[in-house]
């Protein structure tokens, strides 16, 4: 039964990544508000490492941020390491240290978004566009990105609080 269940949840997470990727990669796009597209996957990731752990935010972490490699025009593999990184380390953090709650979803959220505007304007500043548009544009991204993070905590959430789930460690929950 046990082994059902870390399928199901599995499933769950993956098509719950894959939606938000669909959201952020095809849908958003085309509602730009003021020119700007936002970052969905970080906060999802970021969501589901604090409600659920080092192991499952470790995962959609990397599955994320493989997702994300695939569609920005980044160095390859740069989103796939950060946002695996935020995963086991906000997902360590919410097993030992931190509350699970919106207040540190939101905090954690808004941490990650500013890590990743930082990333995306690394390669911009190395060709010498100035910094003032690229902290204008980026502040611009994560608050858009920002007011898309209170629904996203909904699904986050529900994920988080399914009863009599199995980790990919085999400890119950």
């Amino acid at each position: 039964m046990k082994r059902q269940e870390l399928i199901i949840s599995i499933l769950l997470h993956t098509l719950f990544i894959v939606s938000i990727y669909v959201f952020q990669g095809v849908i958003f796009p085309h509602i730009r508000l003021a020119g700007f597209v936002p970052l969905l996957l970080p906060i999802a990731s970021t969501g589901i490492a604090l409600y659920e752990g080092r192991y499952y935010g470790g995962i959609s972490g990397l599955f994320a941020g493989i997702l994300c490699d695939v569609s920005f025009n980044q160095p390859a593999g740069v989103f796939t390491v950060l946002l695996t990184m935020t995963g086991l380390i906000i997902g360590t953090m919410s097993d030992i240290l931190i509350l699970k709650g919106f207040v540190t979803y939101y905090i954690c959220s808004a941490a990650i978004l500013i890590v990743s505007a930082m990333v995306q304007m690394i390669p911009l500043i190395i060709q010498s566009i100035p910094a003032q548009a690229l902290i204008y544009t980026a502040i611009q991204q994560t608050i858009y990105s920002l007011i898309l993070a209170f629904p996203i905590w909904f699904f986050v959430r529900a994920l988080g609080k399914r009863t009599d789930r199995v980790a990919p460690s085999g400890r119950t929950y």
